[in-house]
């Protein structure tokens, strides 16, 4: 049961997370657009495996911090400072408009290491990840062994590719409707950010 919680939990969170107009979803689909959906998805796949080592390094940040009250506690605040400050940021970009993102032609393997590469560039998953670890342990009863490791570090995989495969399949659909699609997906992760500022203030108030 704790091991489905933690997989469909971090699973919709990162699917979540990647939906948002950025470097690495445009890139995706400008790739398929330009080199087939075929690259497009290889690509998806390097980001992704990116993401899985991205993932596993804030498990263990997290592990290490929830052994530590001190820590703990100094992250729950640091948590509400990060998802404040993204809140701020998805709506600063709701604002903005949609920049093009230039892709050179690439494919095959060279697809997959365009991903890792750009993926790596991207290191906003690891705090993202360790902030919803610690937004996950609401009772302090998650347990961070090998098993549940495993199904987060997966399920923050899973979730990304599955957002960066349906960029590469309908991104003709998403371009035609442009800063529409920019503008609220990024109120939507504006909103989202406001209900993780709400819970991780409520675990504040009740740890105090």
């Amino acid at each position: 049961m704790e091991e489905t919680k933690i997989f469909l939990i971090t699973y919709f969170a990162a699917l979540l997370g990647v939906i948002p107009p950025g470097l690495v979803n445009m890139s995706v689909a400008k790739t398929s657009l330009k080199r087939g959906r075929q690259n497009g998805m290889y690509m998806a796949i390097g980001a992704s495996a990116i993401v899985l080592l991205q993932a596993t390094i804030a498990i263990q940040l997290a592990r290490y911090i929830f052994n530590n009250e001190y820590v703990k506690s100094v992250l729950l605040r640091a948590g509400l400072v990060i998802f404040l400050i993204m809140m701020v940021y998805f709506l600063i970009m709701a604002q903005g408009r949609r920049k093009e993102v230039e892709i050179n032609s690439t494919s095959g393997i060279r697809s997959i290491s365009k991903g890792m590469m750009i993926g790596t560039l991207n290191i906003f998953p690891i705090p993202y990840f360790v902030a919803l670890g610690a937004a996950l342990n609401v009772n302090g009863n998650v347990q961070y062994h090998l098993l549940n490791n495993a199904v987060f570090v997966m399920a923050a995989g899973l979730g990304t590719f599955t957002t960066l495969y349906l960029y590469a399949l309908f991104f003709a659909k998403i371009e035609s409707e442009g800063n529409f699609f920019a503008k609220y997906s990024n109120y939507f992760m504006a909103g989202l950010m406001l209900i993780l500022v709400i819970i991780t203030f409520i675990r504040i108030f009740n740890s105090g």
